[in-house]
């Protein structure tokens, strides 16, 4: 009976949640899974480990490469608006519970050569649309062209 009094205001804004389910698992394990499946386009991909020592709790989220935008968002909004509803349902536990984003090594090097292949085809077409470099700013193209 307690669970679902400490729980009932999440209750109210996520009414598929099934408090039942969450018996078996971890409450803030859930929650993570629950509403970053909600957020990114490929949720079967979607898994969270949980892991406890001495700090806390730790919940590593792994997910889909081309969905880590959706769950970091600008400026890493998404991920810290997260990080603070899972320190909301840690403190209802008495834990302190943290969030790591799984990123495989690779993955910012595969990026990198995307966006760099993206900008040679972008630079072939026929008629150059006017870029930030036009307005005296700092394109992606400058910076590409320094190495950055």
């Amino acid at each position: 009976m307690q669970t679902v009094r400490i729980y009932a205001p999440l209750i109210i804004f996520f009414p598929q949640w099934d408090i039942t389910d969450m018996a078996e698992q971890n409450r803030d394990q859930a929650f993570l899974e629950y509403v970053v499946k909600a957020i990114v386009k490929h949720p079967e991909d979607v898994k969270v480990e949980r892991t406890v020592d001495d700090r806390g709790v730790l919940l590593t989220l792994h997910l889909n490469q081309e969905d880590m935008g959706y769950v970091i968002g600008r400026q890493g909004q998404t991920a810290r608006a997260l990080r603070i509803l899972l320190k909301i349902v840690g403190a209802q536990n008495d834990s302190r519970v943290n969030m790591k984003i799984h990123e495989p090594e690779d993955s910012r090097r595969v990026h990198q050569e995307y966006r760099a292949s993206s900008a040679a085809a972008g630079s072939s077409a026929s008629a150059p649309a006017k870029t930030h470099g036009d307005a005296g700013l700092v394109s992606d193209k400058d910076l590409a062209d320094l190495g950055i």
